[in-house]
């Protein structure tokens, strides 16, 4: 792993996906994120900015979770279908561009 991966992944992941409270992991997004769960099996939670969801490559992420999911996401929110490593790079291209 990168340290530009490790700092990415420092940066992005605020907690472990919640199994209860869901209101108040609502309280921990800034204005101007959204929360997103990704990994294969045990889910993380990670928090983007909203900007990330009009760029490409996270737009094809996006129509994954479509095709997997429909709108009836099994985490109660966006549910990323990817591995967490997988995820990582991608935001960290967007971060960088």
């Amino acid at each position: 792993m990168g340290i530009g991966l490790v700092h990415a992944k420092q940066k992005l992941r605020r907690t472990l996906s919640p199994k209860t409270g869901n209101a108040d992991a609502a309280k921990n997004v800034p204005k101007g994120h959204i929360a997103v769960y990704v990994g294969e099996g045990n889910r993380k939670r990670f928090v983007i900015p909203i900007s990330f969801l009009n760029h490409p490559l996270f737009r094809d992420l996006l129509n994954r979770a479509e095709e997997e999911y429909g709108f009836n996401h099994p985490m109660g929110g966006l549910t990323i279908p990817c591995s967490e490593e997988y995820f990582i790079s991608i935001t960290t291209i967007l971060n960088c561009s």
